[in-house]
């Protein structure tokens, strides 16, 4: 185990340096950059020379966008990285470690309130659907799904608004606070909050839950046609007793994979959701420096969801032994 361990380590950093290498790629060789997006307007009306423009590229390491210069800026942002320096962001104007750490915290709460809700309701669906095939639950379930995998998540999110925040305004439009409010602690700020965030979590439990489910669904199936399902029946154990120890159990193995991608979406934040919501999370400060061009910024967040997933997949795989003692880490 140590020794898997360990090797998995090792070519995480492989895997880490060449993300970081495309990465930092892409976004030099974006159209625009920070310099640009701040002094478009006062450009055009000649306010701004080009001299200065140039000048302040320069300051921000955005002038040379040829092979070598892209090189030489990736090392120096690595040498950096190594030294515990994610940079200063251009837009927030603020260490780029600083902002991802205060902010993260929003979107962990939102995420994982989700993803509670979400395993609540899509697993146990996912098995009476199983359970009950080509019935009419069965059928409302697939409908179900289809409905939380094809809808857009702004379009829904708009929908939501619309019914219950303007039209019966049960619910606050954005923000996590009331603006009205000087609270900014105690219990009565803290049920503001959760005032606030119940449609961006509504939102994402039933955008999220449908693949689940049937994925849930297919693996029930896949283990209620085995050998041992078979045995256990004719021996006569009631079918609940079959199902719910069982099955169920056999069943829940390969969702343990899905713990590879449960870490970074955790942290990352809904960008789309947070946007249309308003939310102070690190997913709608993502897309705000990702539309200005902010590079350390644009580099530590990808870089810190990189490292997520990695160990997010790591911790798969180590939990699929735990789960599963047939599986062996070698």
């Amino acid at each position: 185990m140590v020794k898997y361990i360990v090797k998995r380590i090792l070519l995480a950093f492989l895997i880490l340096f060449g993300v970081s290498l495309i990465i930092y790629t892409l976004v030099r060789l974006m159209p625009t950059d920070f310099v640009d997006q701040q002094f478009a307007a006062q450009q055009s009306q000649g306010s701004v020379k080009e001299e200065d423009i140039q000048r302040l590229k320069a300051i921000y390491g955005l002038s040379d966008n040829s092979f070598w210069g892209i090189i030489k800026g990736y090392f120096q942002w690595l040498g950096n990285l190594l030294r515990g320096n994610l940079g200063q962001s251009f837009k927030y104007n603020a260490p780029v470690s600083k902002v991802i750490s205060e902010n993260m915290w929003t979107s962990f709460f939102i995420a994982f309130i989700a993803l509670i809700f979400q395993f609540l309701i899509a697993i146990p669906l996912g098995v009476t659907a199983a359970t009950h095939q080509y019935s009419a639950r069965d059928y409302a379930v697939t409908v179900f799904t289809m409905i939380g995998i094809s809808f857009p998540s702004f379009f829904f999110a708009a929908i939501l608004i619309k019914v219950f925040a303007v039209d019966l305004g049960w619910f606050p439009i954005q923000g996590m606070a009331d603006a009205s409010s000087t609270e900014t602690g105690g219990l009565m700020y803290f049920f503001d909050n959760i005032h606030h965030i119940i449609l961006p979590i509504f939102t994402l439990v039933v955008l999220s839950i449908g693949s689940l489910m049937r994925y849930t669904r297919t693996n029930t199936l896949e283990v209620l046609n085995a050998d041992y399902i078979r045995t256990a029946r004719a021996k006569g154990l009631k079918e609940s007793k079959v199902i719910y120890k069982h099955a169920f159990r056999n069943t829940l193995i390969p969702l343990v994979t899905l713990l590879a991608g449960i870490l970074p979406t955790l942290f990352s934040g809904a960008m789309i959701i947070e946007q249309v919501f308003s939310l102070p999370g690190i997913g709608n400060l993502a897309y705000k420096a990702q539309i200005a061009g902010d590079i350390p910024f644009i580099m530590g967040y990808n870089m810190f969801l990189a490292v997520l997933s990695v160990l997010g997949t790591l911790l798969s795989d180590i939990m699929y032994v735990v789960v599963d003692p047939r599986v062996k880490l070698t």
